[in-house]
């Protein structure tokens, strides 16, 4: 009964990353394709005021508009971060279910903006903040997922390995 227990649990941190990513994956096509089937390219619709606008834009740079044109770069770019996503799981399989959330998220937003170039030639962003003409580059569930997820891992990279090393010395 023990082996059957500790196999399940072996499995408990792939499934974690499985199940966030394939979640954001599909809000993220979801998301595009609803606004793909409702709003022309460079149409938007004022959702509180001009503060946060649904603006369907074709995107061919990398996360928020950035390097347009450029997607001889981001296919190795996009390797790369895989095969790093697969190194911190790797690295953080015994840790708790938070930092596989985390790396779920990034492979979700990688996934999500792979999709579209390697189907569209472009990335469809959508989401524009900002007053007037003063806007924020427009973005998309997968790239607020890239952002937010490296995020976190940075904080938990940076405050969570100072801890235990910390909590070594001490102990």
């Amino acid at each position: 009964m023990e082996a059957s227990t500790e196999r399940a649990a072996s499995w408990r941190p792939a499934l974690v990353v499985a199940g966030t990513a394939a979640f954001l994956y599909v809000a993220d096509q979801v998301s595009k394709a609803l606004v793909v089937a409702a709003l022309d390219r460079g149409e938007y619709v004022d959702v509180v005021g001009d503060l946060l606008r649904i603006w369907y834009v074709q995107n061919t740079g990398a996360a928020f508009s950035l390097m347009p044109g450029a997607l001889w770069l981001f296919l190795p770019v996009t390797v790369v971060a895989l095969v790093m996503i697969g190194y911190f799981f790797r690295a953080f399989r015994e840790r708790g279910p938070w930092i596989h959330v985390v790396l779920g998220t990034i492979l979700a937003g990688t996934l999500g903006n792979l999709t579209d170039r390697l189907r569209l030639g472009y990335v469809v962003d959508f989401i524009s903040v900002g007053i007037g003409d003063a806007r924020f580059p427009t973005f998309n569930v997968a790239d607020s997922a890239v952002v937010v997820g490296i995020g976190v891992l940075v904080l938990y990279l940076t405050f969570a390995e100072r801890r235990a090393a910390r909590d070594e010395r001490a102990g």
